[in-house]
């Protein structure tokens, strides 16, 4: 058993992650971070859960760009081919589940 405070988890650069869990080669990764990720495109599926923060979570849909705004308690949901990009407004923590190995 484990218990993540995540409100207290930091890393020493963007987007460092704290490992919660391999289920079958799908991971769950606690991040930390206060700068932009970059453009990308999972290989597979990914769930991106605030837990505390804003991102604004800009991704790419039928040849046009989108965006919204994400806060604490929200969740995106990348489908397979969804290319994204998250920026944090701030500091952000936030829990990704995916392949493991993926981008």
């Amino acid at each position: 058993m484990n218990i993540i405070r995540s409100k207290d988890f930091t890393a020493s650069r963007a987007w460092g992650a704290l490992p919660v869990a391999n289920m079958r080669g799908i991971t769950t990764r606690l991040h930390w971070t206060d700068q932009p990720y970059k453009w990308h495109v999972n290989d597979g599926e990914e769930v991106f859960a605030v837990l505390d923060g804003r991102v604004e979570m800009r991704y790419r849909d039928g040849g046009g760009q989108c965006s919204t705004v994400l806060e604490a308690g929200d969740i995106f949901f990348a489908g397979e081919g969804c290319e994204h990009l998250a920026v944090p407004l701030g500091v952000a923590r936030v829990l990704v589940v995916e392949a493991e190995g993926s981008v």
